[in-house]
Parts: structure tokens; C-alpha cells; sequence
């Protein structure tokens, strides 16, 4: 739905927008990001595109954890950084609602929310998932043609060897593995897992790649750069168990007004991070050791939207 703000408003890639004066930019742009890996990547390919094309930049990149740039943003403090749509479920209190287990619908309805109370406009979205999910190793995969999240239950009753590294609030949180093995019609009994200690995602994919204690699947996040770089591959959660966490620019309504060329400038970079790509690009950071804007520079080069 699109809320028409006066009679100036005019509608861009599905966003309404004001139009804005023909004047110059008259302060920087304020990019932020969050303070992992991700988050650093997307805030400097935001910060590289918008300096490329001609706007004025002051680069916060990364700031803080969501409490801190939401806060921040909310509050006229930075303008711009990408966030995830699924967070809109604990931006307005709405965890049940069951638009957000749908890329499309998620997307629409945090974009509909942030506009309507806020004035923040939601750009194009990257056709990615950074939720929760499950990964196997490659060789288990290609082995027993594991693909989805529906086939761990047969591989299970054929008595083959699976065994789960994961935190204890992936084990025990009933939106977590317990809502995974409630839709696909699995149990993992205790001698299938290894419950590690903390939440990183690092720890349990390591695990699955050294086959400690006999894991050969683990705990991720969806985009996590240790996953193609340790030779995993993440089973698809066909039936929408999780929330979907597409990552999107975010930018406070009255900066895209006077700079309408943000969305135009930002989307075609979006729309080239796939799983797949993040995944690298994270890895390049992550266990590399790459500079962030370094890689979103290469990237943004290779995809030929930078010089």
C-alpha cells in the first residue's frame, strides 16, 4: 500500500516519495551499519556507490549492534544502513504475525509499518536469507542428495550418521530446532547433538567442518561466510519455518526526498546478493581477513556498477 503524503508526493520502485527541491545536497548523507561482518560489507557498499555517484558521504561504518542504529536512525542521528525485514516483527511487537515467514510479505508489510510511523522508506531487498537454519556438510549432501530440510527425517530412519552442533537456544528455543522438527517430522535424539556453549554460528559451523564428536551438520545463520568456506551447504527451509531476514537499505524519508537518486543508485547492487554471493563476500571478511570496504569495492567492480 502506498500512503500519499500531499500532493507532491510522487512514486518510485514502489515507494512514495516527496519531490524534492532542485538544490544541492546541503549536508552529508550519515551511513551506518551494524557491527558484524555483514553489516560492514552492506554499509560500505552503500557508502562506495553513494560517493561514486556524486553524494556527499559521512561513513559510520559499522556503529553498533540493532539496538544502536535503530535508536540511531529513529532519532535523526545516521540516515541510512542496511537492516533485515524480519526484524520489523520486533520493531512493532507484531512476532506472530505470519507475514514474515514470506520474503514478499515480510518485506511489504515492515516497508507499509516504518513508512506510515516513522518516515523510514525500505529500498529494494537483497534476494537473500540471513535466518536461522541448518547446514550439512558437502560430502553428507552430495551423498544422500540432501537438498531440504524435509530430507534429514528419511536419513535419519535409514539409521545414517547425523549429528547437529548448535547452541543451547537453538536447541532448546521452541521457535528454533524444536519448530524445524515439529513442520519436517524429525527428532534429534540427545546422542545427535552437541550443544555448545554461546551463540556463534563460527563455533558450531567449525565443528561440522571438523567433524568434532562425530557432527557433520550445524547451526547457521543463512548467509554466514563460514558455510561455503568450510565446505557446507545449508538445507533449504521449503515449508517457512523461520522468519525471512532479507537485508535492505533503510533511509529516513525527508534525506530520500531531497536525494531520490538513493534508490536508484542502491537497488541494482541488492539485487546481485544472492545466498550464494554473501556467503563469499562474508567469507572473504570473515575468515580471510579481507578489509571490508575492499571487498564491497571488488564486488561492486566486478558486478559493474563501480568503476
Amino acid at each position: 500500500m502506498v500512503r500519499i503524503i500531499d500532493r507532491r508526493a510522487v512514486l518510485l520502485g514502489g515507494t512514495t516519495l516527496m519531490a524534492a527541491p532542485a538544490i544541492a545536497q546541503s549536508r552529508p548523507i550519515v551511513v551506518a551499519s551494524k557491527i558484524d561482518t555483514e553489516g560492514g560489507l552492506l554499509g560500505q557498499m552503500i557508502a562506495l556507490l553513494l560517493e561514486a555517484n556524486g553524494m556527499r558521504v559521512e561513513n559510520r561504518v559499522p556503529l553498533g549492534p540493532t539496538r544502536i542504529v535503530r535508536s540511531a536512525i529513529l532519532a535523526g542521528e545516521i540516515d541510512l544502513y542496511p537492516e533485515y525485514t524480519g526484524n520489523g516483527a520486533f520493531f512493532f511487537q507484531m512476532e506472530s504475525d505470519p507475514a514474515w515467514k514470506n520474503a514478499q510479505a515480510g518485506y511489504e508489510k515492515v516497508r507499509e509499518l516504518d513508512a506510515q510511523r516513522n518516515d523510514i522508506v525500505w529500498l529494494q531487498p537483497a534476494p537473500a536469507n540471513n535466518t536461522w537454519a541448518i547446514a550439512v556438510r558437502a560430502d553428507l549432501a552430495r551423498q544422500f542428495n540432501l537438498r531440504t530440510l524435509e530430507d534429514i527425517g528419511p536419513l535419519i530412519a535409514a539409521g545414517r550418521p547425523f549429528k547437529l552442533a548448535g547452541s543451547a537456544e537453538f536447541v532448546e528455543s521452541p521457535a528454533a530446532l524444536p519448530a524445524f522438527q515439529r513442520a519436517y517430522g524429525f527428532t534429534l535424539p540427545p546422542d545427535r547433538l552437541l550443544v555448545l556453549p554461546g551463540g556463534d554460528t563460527a563455533v558450531t559451523i567449525r565443528a561440522a567442518a571438523q567433524q568434532l564428536n562425530g557432527v557433520n551438520a550445524a547451526m547457521v545463520y543463512g548467509t554466514d561466510g563460514g558455510i561455503a568456506a568450510l565446505d557446507l551447504v545449508v538445507l533449504e527451509d521449503t515449508k517457512g519455518v523461520q522468519p525471512v531476514y532479507a537485508p535492505a537499505p533503510i533511509v529516513r524519508g525527508v534525506v530520500l526526498r531531497a536525494n531520490p537518486k538513493i534508490a536508484e543508485v542502491l537497488a541494482p547492487a541488492f539485487r546481485t546478493l544472492d545466498l550464494t554471493t554473501l556467503q563469499k563476500l562474508n567469507a572473504r571478511i570473515a575468515v580471510e581477513g579481507q578489509p571490508a570496504r575492499e571487498v564491497a569495492r571488488a564486488h561492486l567492480v566486478a558486478a559493474g556498477l563501480l568503476r
